[in-house]
């Protein structure tokens, strides 16, 4: 094991300030989507030693976070394959080592099939004892990976659920928990305006509260990429996804729900706290293997590896590595994620925190866009425009700046 690599780490804890967020990354999947690259694995023989790592991690990291834990979130992986003495157990030591806010927002990440399955007898019964033990453990919010409600999209993607148990899981959990999201994909190969039309359809018929959608990317090293490469999936169309993008906003804007965020959209009061800390630059520890953490000033990641993640924190030692953000980086941070939400980029803010040569060279840089109308300023903040929206990512990377001062 690389101790070395991980024992001389120090985090500047006054920094951290004043509340935060846990994220907790639970590595486990039941199979492997086409188009993922997150870490994970599909055995989950090392289930249990992994549960005792992250809280053993949990304790050893108590003191950088100071102030109240505002935001708990489960990702992964399939957080939802948890048992509910695992989750107990997790929430256990974070009670005892933090100081959880009581309006504290608590989200899980849950796979369709691991709420209910159509496949087996007493299924009120099976989905009514896991909704309840989600709930009984602290669980507040439900995060449920829809992706799509059709059995064709599904199976392209290669996921564990079935369309029935994808519109199925959604009305059981209603019963349990207000506050829900669901995940939807657009830009799916050989998804045609009238089927994703239909998903969001079904989706805001369905009077869930929040909605993250978000376009399908061929990432490198995954099945999709190879199956494209080999001719056995058609590749990815941007102009369709641009459509699908825009028939979202749309319907969206019908159905009363806010874009907040350029792929989340949610009804008032139900924005998610978690992403929104993220995009306001809030304190976060990333807690499990592969898990990235941010304290104001540097950002942090764990080893993505179980068995070596598991054998660190056995002997005490944090697998983590961290990157200390220059200026400018914290400058091309705030362009991305600003330009992404509803609040935009301060121009105020970018000269108080920042410098006047800064905000200087931003409005230089932002003409192009201004002129085309893909940008626009109000009240001394800059908007990305319902033109421009689709191309937020593109128009940022034209603001970013190196080595300015």
């Amino acid at each position: 094991m690389e101790e070395n690599k991980y024992q001389n780490i120090e985090i500047d804890n006054a920094l951290l300030g004043s509340g935060g967020g846990l994220y907790i990354h639970i590595p486990f999947c039941k199979q492997a989507c086409h188009y993922c690259d997150f870490h994970f694995s599909t055995s989950l023989k090392k289930k249990g030693e992994l549960v005792n790592a992250l809280c053993k991690e949990l304790v050893l990291r108590k003191d950088e976070l100071k102030g109240e834990v505002e935001t708990i979130y489960f990702g992964g992986g399939t957080p939802s394959l948890l048992s509910s003495e695992e989750l107990q157990q997790i929430f256990k030591t974070i009670h005892k080592n933090y100081q959880v806010s009581k309006n504290a927002e608590i989200t899980l990440e849950a796979n369709p099939d691991d709420l209910i399955n159509v496949s087996l007898s007493a299924v009120e019964d099976i989905s009514e004892a896991k909704l309840k033990s989600l709930k009984e453990a602290g669980i507040n919010r439900l995060s449920i990976g829809i992706q799509s409600f059709f059995e064709e999209d599904l199976k392209l993607m290669n996921r564990a659920h079935n369309a029935t148990e994808a519109l199925e899981c959604i009305k059981e959990a209603k019963q349990y928990f207000e506050n829900i999201s669901i995940d939807l994909i657009y830009g799916i190969p050989k998804m045609t305006n009238e089927r994703w039309k239909k998903n969001l359809e079904i989706a805001l018929n369905l009077d869930v509260p929040h909605l993250s959608c978000y376009a399908l990317t061929v990432e490198p090293k995954t099945a999709l990429k190879k199956f494209i490469e080999k001719g056995i999936v058609p590749p990815v169309d941007e102009e369709m996804a641009k459509q699908h993008y825009e028939i979202l906003l749309a319907e969206t804007e019908k159905a009363g729900l806010d874009n907040y965020e350029f792929s989340n959209f949610g009804k008032p009061g139900f924005h998610s706290r978690n992403n929104t800390a993220y995009w306001e630059g809030k304190p976060y520890l990333g807690i499990g293997p592969s898990a990235h953490g941010y304290d104001g000033n540097s950002r942090s990641w764990n080893v993505a590896n179980n068995t070596k993640y598991i054998k660190s924190i056995e002997v005490g030692v944090l697998p983590l590595e961290t990157e200390k953000l220059s200026k400018e980086d914290k400058y091309n941070e705030y362009i991305m994620t600003g330009l992404r939400t509803k609040k935009g980029v301060s121009l105020e803010k970018v000269e108080s925190e920042f410098g006047k040569n800064y905000s200087e060279y931003l409005l230089k840089q932002a003409a192009n866009a201004l002129k085309n109308e893909l940008l626009i300023l109000e009240n001394q903040t800059l908007k990305v425009s319902k033109k421009g929206k689709f191309l937020s990512d593109g128009i940022a990377a034209d603001l970013f700046l190196v080595n300015l001062d």
